[in-house]
């Protein structure tokens, strides 16, 4: 039998028994549909989580802090207990820099320190405080920090500050009612950065260097909104100023480093052997990683809760294909009669249980999308609402559903429609013939 004609013959089947495949086919709607909408909403919830991580910062980048180790206590002379000393003790030094740029995957690492001394920036009448980080990199791009406006490069003389630093600007002269000054248009101009430290004797000393400012940050809502950047150089020139002494690398260390990896697959790895070392490793992608197992997890949950209406719905297709069994016996007969091998005959009965499938899975894909459209104009419009009262960003999805999953959930209900009309096909095609046209 050529397969066109066993397609036609399977289609004119079902259609003269319309009530009945109708009603088996509703079994398999609501469960095709039960799956799309359940794990749709799994999957815009996913979604919904990764972009409110928009500030988490760049995924391929292992952040690295020395471990000083535990503090225990320093036994003197006399054997009563005198100061504490630090114990295992591992230092970013320049030989920890060296070491982590000589393990698999990774493209750079970067120092960096803060600044130690204190600061306080003037531009014009204008008055401001902020952090300032000292980068062992000439270019901020290279650690997916984005400029608003200007570059982010880095030299000698030159800042670049974060979205948010104009907004630390006040007038210290501004008299009562007077209307505060508006943030300043800090690109482009050069801010006085009065820097001071104390002597021994208590005596305050101060000195004032300039700077221009070369970028604006966009605003990640980090770290970087409200900091100023400069060289590592000019940064541990200034520590050093404030400190009375030269800093040595080697016995100090850096107060952080930054190592760039190549591929965010080898994040986790980079991150452990760096651990492994005995240094303080974190990153971002462990945490992305724990969301997206979570997610993962209730997806599969929430697809097998649609897949038990689907168990329901194969019994129903299993009872319908044996009662036609037995209302086509004669049927049955007359075909193996004229030629119809039991090849012939399993194929049609298996191709009119998976008919059932292929036509519940549509109706329920097509139900399960337009039902899931529905949810998600409702709960964009409700957590909207709640972002607006506690200033968080308002979510883009709620419910969405991949170009994949509908042609999964098709795919699979025409499996449970084959599986569930296996038995009673098998029992369709092993008749015999005189006896089926004999059946009453």
């Amino acid at each position: 039998m050529r397969f066109v004609d066993l397609v036609l013959l399977i289609f004119q089947n079902l259609g003269r028994r319309k009530a009945r495949v109708a009603l088996t086919a509703v079994g398999v709607v609501i469960g095709t549909a039960a799956v799309v909408i359940l794990v749709s909403l799994a999957i815009g919830l996913q979604r919904n989580a990764q972009q409110q991580l928009v500030g988490i910062g760049d995924l391929t980048l292992v952040s690295v802090s020395p471990n000083y180790g535990e503090f225990v206590p320093e036994a003197s002379s006399s054997g009563s207990k005198g100061g504490i000393q630090p114990a295992n003790q591992t230092l970013i030094t320049d030989q920890a820099l060296a070491d982590f740029a000589a393990l698999p995957g990774v493209k750079s690492v970067i120092p960096r320190d803060w600044l130690q001394a204190g600061m306080m920036m003037k531009y014009d009448r204008l008055e401001g405080y902020s952090g300032i980080i000292g980068m062992g990199v000439s270019d901020l791009a290279e650690l997916g920090i984005k400029a608003q406006t200007g570059e982010t490069t880095l030299s000698k003389g030159k800042v670049v500050i974060g979205a948010l630093v104009a907004r630390n600007f006040y007038d210290p002269r501004l008299r009562p009612g007077q209307e505060p000054p508006s943030p300043p248009d800090l690109q482009g101009a050069t801010l006085k950065l009065v820097l001071s430290r104390w002597t021994q004797e208590g005596i305050e000393v101060r000195k004032t260097i300039p700077v221009e400012v070369v970028g604006v940050l966009e605003e990640t809502r980090n770290e970087p909104d409200w900091s100023v950047y400069m060289t590592l150089d000019e940064v541990t020139a200034i520590n050093e100023w404030a400190m009375g002494r030269r800093i040595n690398r080697n016995k100090e260390g850096y107060n952080f480093a930054l190592v760039k990896v190549e591929d965010i697959d080898q994040v986790l790895s980079v991150a452990d052997q760096i651990s492994a070392m005995g240094f303080m490793a974190s990153t971002p992608q462990s945490f992305v990683q724990g969301i997206n197992s979570f997610y993962l997890v209730l997806q599969i949950i929430f697809g097998g809760v649609g897949a038990i209406a689907l168990l329901v719905a194969a019994i129903g297709i299993a009872n319908t294909m044996a009662m036609a069994i037995l209302e086509r016996t004669r049927e049955i007969g007359l075909m193996k009669a004229v030629g119809a091998t039991n090849r012939d005959v399993l194929s049609i009965f298996l191709g009119e249980a998976a008919g059932i499938g292929f036509i519940g899975g549509l109706g329920g894909i097509l139900v399960g999308w337009s039902l899931g459209q529905i949810i998600n104009a409702m709960a964009l419009a409700y957590l909207a609402g709640q972002a607006a009262q506690t200033g968080g960003l308002p979510p883009t999805v709620a419910v969405y559903t991949p170009f994949w999953l509908p042609l999964f959930t098709l795919a699979f209900s025409i499996l449970v429609g084959l599986i569930s009309g296996l038995y009673p096909a098998l029992r369709a095609a092993t008749l015999i013939p005189v006896m089926a046209l004999k059946y009453e």
